[in-house]
């Protein structure tokens, strides 16, 4: 009697067992996660976010058939809530992300303050955490594994802007420097500088101001009196907008103005009633009309996947069911998509490690250009391009391989 308990049991595990394995085997879905930005500061580049992933994913599971697993397609799944663009909000939403809705993967919020706050939760938990809004250096210093990087590292921002100005007018020798005080925008500045002096600019102002500012005269008037021929700096949309405003009303022109982030949003040239917005200029990850192409990456040795850059644009109008170009906050975003599912048939894997792993080894070219990261996840692979309003239009003039236009130098007055 006590064999046939025994063997009964056995029988019994063996069937549990395989019953476990199957059922874990028999995946469905892939699900993304993502504390997005619908409301709070950030709420228009987490709209343009929203839209570029949702856009992707449209691609993958109605054209390319969904992320093939052990032979099968496996549709994707996008589930996100309003992180309300606050670091507590975020790092809630994604231990429920993971811990609750048992997503995938976690796509961080836009910014690097938002960034850096969600990185130690998805460690935390062991769960791949992909970075398409944050662009600070320091994110990649803290000795995270999990996280990879989509959007270009915030050092680099300026550096495309102070080798298009050098090279248009090697006699402008004065930048001025002006940046919020935020984790993106001083590692941008620091970069800026940096490359400035290698340049030998001189740097004749340098200053930060608080985030949420609401009155920029007195940093500005401090700026005018130090007589730049270029101005960079920036932060976000508010103090971006807020920026060239003031800088028009102190009439403070200047031959170059370069903003971060928020120049190169579409809204942007509106909400300034245009004149204010002609000739101001702001790097970019991403702008429509970049010649990325299947062909273009075959030329350069790169597997290519994804839609094309006027099937993207199509498909981002569908998702947010607006007539509204995407700008590189979209393209980074729905690139991310790309990334993961080139990665994921990689290693024929959705276990959070192995996909990980399999990104750090990924070399690849979609409409957004390219994609390559260095051992601690940031992104190196990504050129950016410099764009500016013209006549109430966005045309990339830097680097002139790219451009869609001719830069308008020295910058109208305002």
């Amino acid at each position: 009697m006590k064999k046939c308990y025994l063997t009964t049991g056995i029988i019994f595990l063996v069937l549990f067992g395989f019953l476990l394995t199957t059922n874990a085997l028999a995946v469905d879905k892939v699900v993304i996660g993502h504390p997005a930005c619908l409301s709070g500061k950030y709420a228009k580049a987490g709209e343009q976010a929203i839209g570029g992933i949702k856009a992707c994913i449209d691609w993958v599971n109605n054209v390319y058939g969904g992320v093939l697993i052990d032979g099968k397609r496996i549709p994707v799944k996008y589930k996100y809530y309003d992180s309300e663009s606050k670091k507590e909000g975020v790092t809630s939403l994604i231990e429920r992300l993971i811990t609750v809705d048992k997503v995938n993967v976690v796509f961080s919020s836009y910014s690097s303050g938002l960034t850096l706050a969600g990185a130690p939760v998805a460690e935390r938990y062991n769960m791949l955490y992909m970075d398409h809004g944050g662009a600070s250096d320091r994110i990649f210093q803290q000795g995270f594994q999990y996280i990879v990087q989509t959007i270009g590292p915030g050092s680099k921002y300026h550096v495309g802007t102070l080798n298009m100005f050098n090279h248009f007018d090697p006699k402008a020798r004065r930048v001025a420097l002006a940046y919020e005080d935020s984790e993106f925008a001083r590692m941008t500045m620091r970069g800026a500088e940096e490359h400035a002096t290698k340049l030998g600019y001189k740097i004749v102002f340098k200053r930060t101001y608080p985030k949420g500012v609401t009155d920029l005269t007195p940093l500005l008037s401090d700026l005018k009196a130090n007589k730049p021929d270029i101005v960079i700096g920036g932060g976000h949309y508010e103090d971006g907008q807020l920026f060239a405003r003031q800088m028009s009303d102190l009439d403070i022109n200047v031959k170059g103005l370069s903003l971060v982030a928020s120049a190169t949003l579409p809204a942007y040239y509106k909400a300034l009633g245009g004149r204010t917005a002609e000739g101001v200029m702001g790097p970019s990850h991403w702008e429509y009309g970049v010649t990325y192409s299947a062909e273009g990456a075959k030329k350069v040795g790169l597997d290519w996947i994804g839609p094309d850059q006027d099937e993207f644009v199509s498909r981002f109008k569908k998702a947010l069911g607006k007539d509204m170009i995407p700008d590189y906050h979209a393209a980074e975003a729905g690139a991310q998509v790309l990334a993961y599912v080139k990665a994921a048939e990689n290693i024929n894997s959705l276990a959070p490690d192995k996909v990980r792993a399999a990104l750090g080894k990924l070399k690849f070219m979609s409409f957004y250009g390219g994609w390559d990261v260095d051992d601690t996840g940031m992104q190196i692979g990504h050129s950016m391009v410099d764009m500016q309003w013209q006549n109430g239009k966005r045309f990339i003039v830097w680097p002139l391989e790219a451009a869609t236009g001719k830069l308008v130098y020295p910058k109208p007055k305002f």
